[in-house]
């Protein structure tokens, strides 16, 4: 066998998973040429964690062997892959970016990486996070610090950031990742990859301490949105161990075409009204992705939903959340936890029935807020940060436009106004910085119309690429 010139680690992923099953290219002359890009890359960003090459290698040629006999193989084969270090991957180290974890190896995987694998990937190692996932800048005690890869000195984002830089550096084809408020979306932005929140339901997870918390959701990242769509793809579809999941086959959503832009209903808001501040060179970002869909013919306005419940719904049911889920753990370990996280889960042990009624009563109002304004736009245009990638030597930005930040969630209300929503949500690159830094664009469309918003999607990355 013979490695196919034209595949690169920057290659698509569709390219490089299609010259593997053609065997232009085998799995291990693939692992070996990210392996070397990771080698060059990965000392200075810090993107890939817990890299057992060993391991990789043995993976790389059972997926030759497999090949080579003739068996049916998945649609992502021989592709090398590094799961978040969030989602539990069966003998492989998952710390959660925690040093409470740190020694933590599973047994078995959860349902997102069962997929993934069982769709033909070669398991690498661990893409970093921040601590539990908690916050969009990636540092943690145990691995340190990812930083972006156009500009090392500023954030990559999170919290799959180690994911998102991995991605934009080449040392991966594809990634998984995890959003409660923006950790697909905010990273995806600030490297200059796409990054998609599904709907509600879209990609089940299993084993949780809670099926019924639907804050956070699993899905894919990837390089251009046709890849993305190959791992929604792999990802998407109804499991009986998921009461939730929608009913979809995963299938469904593998080769979108592009959406006709002509007569599309676009809603365009840079702010919500004033809810946010957003920095002026990402507003100008936004701005010029509206004239780019109007001058394709989509019919664009300035319209947004009232989201003016979102700030109360997402903090009450974050807290509520993270102390559920953390709060034995950090009266175990008071001193292990970073302080913004640990006040974020003792905010959590002062809520009441009535506060959590609220919440969930909120987000009912939300949901269908959502279903009328899309009654009559197609799709909803805004900014998926209000900053671009800030200094890494911070753990949040400090202010916007001149504007303090009191807390470390401030500056992503533009993700997690939508995270309440339920709605399906992509960052899509866009334009840059004077200085050259990602800027992404958020378009989000009405829950369950995950297909439709792949499509507007790619249609949209078309006029970026002009």
């Amino acid at each position: 066998m013979t490695s196919s010139a034209s595949i690169s680690t920057d290659s698509t992923a569709r390219d490089q998973a299609g010259a593997v099953r053609r065997r232009e290219i085998s799995a291990r002359e693939l692992l070996d040429l990210h392996l070397d890009r990771i080698a060059e890359r990965n000392p200075e960003l810090n993107a890939i964690v817990s890299l057992d090459e060993s391991r990789a290698r043995e993976g790389a040629a059972a997926a030759d062997q497999a090949l080579a006999s003739g068996a049916e193989v998945g649609p992502l084969h021989g592709l090398p892959f590094a799961f978040k270090d969030t989602h539990v991957v069966g003998g492989w180290r998952t710390t959660y970016g925690s040093t409470v974890m740190a020694d933590n190896v599973p047994s078995q995987d959860e349902l997102i990486v069962e997929r993934v694998r069982g769709a033909g990937v070669v398991t690498i190692g661990k893409t970093n996070v921040p601590e539990f996932a908690a916050g969009s800048h990636t540092f943690n005690k145990v691995f340190g610090t990812t930083l972006n890869p156009v500009d090392p000195s500023r954030s990559a984002g999170g919290s799959s950031g180690g994911a998102a830089c991995a991605l934009a550096a080449g040392m991966v084809p594809l990634a998984d990742g995890s959003d409660m408020g923006g950790s697909l979306r905010n990273p995806a932005s600030f490297c200059g990859v796409v990054g998609m929140r599904p709907s509600l339901g879209r990609v089940p997870e299993w084993p949780l301490y809670n099926q019924w918390e639907s804050t956070s959701v699993g899905g894919p990242m990837a390089r251009n949105v046709g890849d993305l769509a190959l791992l929604l793809s792999v990802m998407a579809g109804p499991d009986p161990r998921a009461p939730q999941a929608l009913g979809d086959p995963g299938a469904s959503f593998a080769s979108p075409e592009p959406a006709k832009l002509a007569g599309l209903r676009v809603a365009l808001s840079v702010d919500l009204g004033g809810a946010l501040e957003v920095d002026h060179e990402v507003a100008a970002v936004v701005e010029d992705a509206g004239r780019a869909l109007a001058a394709a013919g989509a019919s664009v306005g300035s319209a947004y939903p009232d989201l003016s419940l979102a700030e109360d719904t997402f903090r009450t049911l974050r807290a509520w959340h993270f102390q559920a889920k953390l709060g034995s753990l950090l009266a175990a370990h008071p001193d292990a936890f970073k302080p913004s996280l640990a006040d974020n889960i003792r905010a959590g042990e002062s809520l009441t029935g009535a506060d959590i009624a609220r919440a969930y009563t909120q987000r009912t109002a939300l949901s269908e807020t959502m279903r009328l304004f899309f009654g009559d736009h197609d799709v909803l245009v805004l900014p998926v940060s209000q900053v671009p990638p800030f200094p890494a030597t911070q753990e949040f930005p400090s202010e916007i436009n001149g504007k303090p930040m009191a807390t470390y969630l401030d500056w992503m209300r533009s993700a997690y106004f939508i995270t309440v929503t339920g709605c399906p949500a992509i960052s899509v690159p866009f334009g840059t910085t004077a200085d050259g830094l990602p800027v992404g664009v958020q378009l989000v469309a009405r829950h369950g119309a995950d297909r439709k918003l792949l499509e507007v999607a790619l249609a949209f990355e078309g006029l970026a690429a002009r």
